[in-house]
């Protein structure tokens, strides 16, 4: 039985972009199924946070950039805290031309690492023509709002069916790791998932006549 690994992630999240460099460490060489899966933490029309406030530059200051850091990843504080539904759309959009990883890291290096505004759809259809899909294209299916039902079925599963609080949250083998996890722990977790899987071989029966 092939390992899946569920990840719940939002775009606006800088653990969640951080935590993709550990999680392909530790998928490394693994046979694993693994399904990014929407969460938005400020769902539209909840505020988002103020970019220039406290909480955030004190978060970042004390958490993200020694993490970030530690990793070796460049990131800074985006100026703007976009609602991130239209992202999620345009991941929807990358899936069914099977290009969804590229679209995802072009998206988060985008807002962590060059500042862009990934809320707007303009901004999305330019990252989504540097990965080789149509521009015009994008704006016209997401731009139609085509893929919002199928955004909202993704976060009522994750709010409701799988209770995702925050994000990261890594679910493999029954088992929810909640937070950035390091590459030690998701690999632990992965190795009891495959070791649940692997298929339980009987004894072999002992040879006819032994003994005699």
């Amino acid at each position: 039985m092939a390992v899946t690994l569920d990840v719940y992630f939002d775009f606006a999240c800088p653990y969640c972009f951080l935590g993709e460099f550990p999680l392909e460490r530790a998928l490394y060489g693994r046979q694993v199924t693994v399904t990014h899966r929407a969460f938005e933490l400020r769902p539209y029309p909840e505020p988002t946070l103020d970019p220039a406030g406290a909480y955030l530059k004190e978060t970042w200051e004390q958490s993200v950039y020694p993490l970030s850091r530690g990793l070796r990843v460049p990131i800074k504080l985006p100026p703007v805290q976009p609602h991130t539904h239209l992202a999620f759309e345009g991941l929807i959009f990358a899936q069914e031309r099977l290009v969804e990883p590229a679209y995802r890291h072009r998206v988060y290096a985008a807002f962590f690492q060059e500042g862009l505004d990934i809320g707007k759809l303009d901004v999305l259809a330019g990252l989504a023509s540097e990965i080789g899909l149509s521009r015009q294209e994008f704006l016209d299916d997401v731009g139609s709002r085509r893929y919002w039902p199928a955004h909202r079925a993704a976060l009522r599963h994750a709010y409701d069916e799988v209770r995702v609080t925050s994000v990261p949250t890594f679910v493999v083998g029954g088992r929810h790791l909640i937070g950035m996890q390091s590459t030690e722990a998701l690999a632990k977790a992965l190795d009891e998932a495959e070791a649940a899987a692997a298929p339980v071989v009987p004894p072999e029966e002992s040879a006819q006549g032994e003994g005699i």
